[in-house]
């Protein structure tokens, strides 16, 4: 049976939308935020144009899309939307100010360089610690207290705090911390939370904001915490530099041998670049 033209036409027609369809299914694949490797102990930096332009309700990701050199990315919601929370993920402002902030998993010898670069550049930063942390690495807990630095709350286990429903189950998670932190320095822990992977909800931020504490994501991140997979120091200073923004809440981890290598020279290229290093206390001060 001939093939006639008005076949080819249709035929044409029907490879077209179905090139269109997988074209568009792999743009969306590309630039959806990325699923977070449950088994790490941080949070991941999630280039993501598909960003929500209101908290979700249910549990979702932190994410963020660069869009302009030397400029805040779009985040998941709003700076207005995240304080009715007491949440924050930058401060909103054209001050050349940065504020730094660490998430501590586990010890494996990179916080005391880490530690010794601040102190040299009189850089206050806040470290978000898990149990783990805090259980082995009690001299190095002592040693961010008396140098001036924040000790915040990461969770004991570092669960999927979005999954947890009761506030009972979500409360333990943080005083656990808060009595360990208690115990080493005789001190209350600062009330600052950062959730595990990124991960939350509305219902578990406000949780947070009932027991008194202020939540805090960030605006810039790199994926730093492969052990088998450390970044160059040329590729850290590309992302670190190149996406520095005024009021940018910066996330490192001290598991990194790199960020223990490049610490010193990279707060030096900030401050030329303008930069000066507040606490988060600054942060809540000036947002609110």
């Amino acid at each position: 049976m001939p093939f006639h033209k008005k076949h080819l036409k249709i035929a044409g027609i029907a490879l077209l939308l179905i090139a269109s369809y997988f074209a568009g299914h792999f743009a969306a694949m590309q630039f959806a935020p990325r699923e977070i490797d449950p088994g790490v102990l941080g949070s991941d930096e999630t280039d993501s144009a598909a960003v929500s332009s209101a908290i979700a309700p249910a549990a979702d990701n932190w994410g963020l899309s660069f869009q302009e050199e030397g400029q805040p990315p779009v985040a998941n919601a709003t700076f207005d939307e995240l304080q009715k929370y007491d949440t924050y993920y930058a401060e909103d402002t054209d001050e050349k100010v940065i504020y730094l902030t660490f998430d501590c998993g586990y010890e494996n010898g990179n916080t005391a360089p880490i530690l010794d670069a601040l102190k040299k550049h009189n850089a206050n930063a806040a470290f978000f610690v898990v149990g783990n942390f805090i259980s082995t690495s009690p001299d190095l807990i002592k040693r961010m207290h008396e140098e001036g630095h924040t000790v915040g709350n990461h969770t004991y286990n570092h669960p999927d705090m979005s999954k947890i429903s009761t506030k009972e189950a979500f409360e333990k998670e943080l005083k656990d911390v808060e009595d360990a932190y208690k115990e080493i320095t005789g001190e209350e822990m600062t009330r600052y939370y950062r959730p595990p992977q990124g991960k939350y909800s509305t219902e578990n931020l406000q949780m947070a904001k009932d027991m008194g504490y202020h939540t805090f994501f960030w605006s810039l991140a790199y994926v730093d915490w492969y052990q088998d997979k450390q970044p160059s120091h040329e590729e850290a200073f590309d992302k670190l530099l190149g996406r520095i923004h005024p009021g940018a809440v910066v996330l490192l981890h001290s598991t990194s041998s790199t960020n223990g290598e490049i610490l010193d020279e990279l707060l030096g290229k900030w401050e030329e670049m303008g930069y000066t290093f507040q606490s988060l206390d600054h942060l809540i001060d000036k947002m609110n």
